[in-house]
């Protein structure tokens, strides 16, 4: 049996929890290590029980608790070759704990095949993960998109959980308070996916295997939960799909306090 946990997700920081009978993982950790281990033992999780954690790339909601809580428990930390010579520049890598290039191939550790796809990002070298576990369930966590290319794709499609990125409402960040510059990135090829751009995907990931999505990296100044929500749910049931039959769909919470779901 396998279980995931998105801890932690939006501008203020990210961590994902997934675990199965062999191992668990943590993909990014964007908030601090005190913050990480309380949210794990919050849930009768031993932070030192973490095999590998998986970093998407170097933007700080994403890295921040990565040095204490890797040199603390000694934790081999995974990232693609440019996101590592990112986070060597920015004195992340002290050599207190193991560090290792992920390649398109992939690694096996805690009893799942863990493989990266590349994602358009304003940083150097950003990825996504698909994870299988050992029974056979497929995970994918895709954020920090500014669009879904042909090889995130067919990353994530036929994966039973998919957490996507559902960042803005397009006319609250258009109408909003931040610079215009700030709004182009968000809003470019290199930014991030909205609202729109995430529910018109979803109609093909549950018609070829996906059976439940979490709405994740929500804006808290440019979006509203309910509002990815509903977006969401209109596309795929205007797709002839039927919710808590033909799929699950939920929203991710900036601090998660549910308890973890189980696959």
């Amino acid at each position: 049996m396998s279980r995931i946990c998105s801890l932690f997700s939006g501008s203020r920081g990210n961590c994902t929890y997934i675990s199965n009978a062999h191992g668990s993982i943590l993909i990014d950790a964007g908030v601090s290590a005190c913050r990480i281990e309380a949210a794990l033992k919050e849930r009768d999780i031993d932070p030192a029980s973490i095999d590998a954690l998986f970093v998407t790339h170097e933007h700080t909601d994403h890295i921040s608790g990565v040095r204490v809580f890797a040199s603390r428990y000694g934790t081999r930390v995974y990232a693609t070759k440019g996101t590592l010579e990112q986070l060597d520049g920015m004195q992340i890598l002290n050599g207190k704990f193991p560090v290792e290039a992920i390649t398109n191939s992939g690694i096996e550790t805690a009893g799942m095949k863990i493989a990266p796809f590349a994602t358009s990002h304003d940083c150097k070298d950003s990825c996504g993960y698909v994870i299988k576990t050992y029974d056979g369930r497929k995970i994918a966590i895709a954020t920090d998109l500014g669009y879904v290319s042909d090889e995130v794709l067919q990353s994530i499609t036929g994966c039973d959980y998919v957490i996507i990125e559902s960042n803005h409402d397009i006319h609250m960040l258009e109408a909003g308070y931040y610079p215009y510059p700030l709004k182009r990135r968000i809003l470019s090829d290199k930014g991030h996916l909205s609202n729109d751009a995430c529910a018109k995907l979803l109609p093909h990931l549950a018609q070829t295997g996906t059976t439940r999505f979490l709405l994740g990296h929500i804006s808290e100044n440019n979006n509203l939960p309910q509002i990815a929500y509903h977006t969401a749910l209109n596309s795929l049931t205007g797709s002839g799909l039927r919710p808590d039959r033909d799929f699950l769909l939920s929203t991710a919470e900036p601090v998660s306090r549910k308890p973890v779901e189980i696959l």
